[in-house]
């Protein structure tokens, strides 16, 4: 089984995801991620749309609350199709268990449960970042373990991590698991925001489930040749 390339859809203008769309082609082939900002501007309808139209929805809200307003959320994006979602790990262990929970409620009868991804550390965060703003003291390897540990024993189905740390995760945690890796940049594309990257074949090599791909796709002069040259790559 192929893993996928998760498209970042990363816009706030619909004209310019919809001619995205158009460029990449094949909707049973394709899975998109809708984050925040597409999803302040558009909603629900721009969702359900996209899964009545073919494409594999990846939600990426990074819900961060009370387990109680969690729940409530994840019950309700159940409802839209999606096929995965985010909450971040340190929000505690409490909150993943009501997200996964809010998902099985919220889910029609027999369609599949979303996938509950749990962001670990985000890929611009850097190792001074994460000690002198987070005040953590463990290294960032050990940080993102700790958080992947308590995501598994919480119910989640998988982590948002780097590339870097896939194959410590994949060796504590098991194959079951699932690794999904933005910080994808193809060799000679610029790094741009992100501090903990690697190349489709690094984190196939790695282990990644699946890796997260934005603006090398995106704002690529043929976003489909990029796209496919990843999916290659990866594959």
């Amino acid at each position: 089984m192929k893993h996928p390339v998760m498209v970042a859809i990363d816009t706030a203008e619909r004209e310019r995801a919809e001619t995205l769309l158009h460029a990449l082609g094949k909707p049973h082939d394709t899975t998109l991620k809708i984050g925040m900002e597409l999803y302040d501007c558009y909603g629900r309808e721009l969702v359900r749309e996209w899964v009545a139209a073919g494409y594999t929805i990846f939600l990426d809200l990074k819900l961060h609350d009370i387990p109680n307003t969690v729940y409530r959320t994840a019950k309700q994006l159940a409802k839209l199709g999606i096929s995965y979602t985010t909450v971040h790990a340190l929000g505690g262990s409490a909150m993943i268990e009501a997200a996964k929970a809010g998902l099985i409620a919220g889910t029609p009868l027999n369609h599949p449960v979303p996938k509950l991804l749990a962001v670990t550390e985000l890929t611009s965060m850097s190792p001074g970042s994460l000690a002198h703003e987070q005040n953590c003291r463990l290294p960032m390897a050990a940080q993102v373990l700790h958080l992947a540990r308590l995501a598994q024993s919480a119910g989640a189905d998988g982590v948002i991590c780097s590339p870097l740390e896939v194959a410590t995760l994949k060796a504590a945690l098991g194959p079951n698991f699932l690794y999904v890796t933005p910080g994808i940049r193809p060799t000679g594309h610029a790094q741009d925001d992100q501090n903990r990257t690697a190349t489709p074949a690094a984190a196939k090599a790695a282990g990644s489930s699946a890796i997260v791909v934005g603006r090398p796709i995106t704002l690529a002069s043929n976003p489909r040749a990029a796209y496919d040259a990843i999916k290659k790559e990866f594959n």
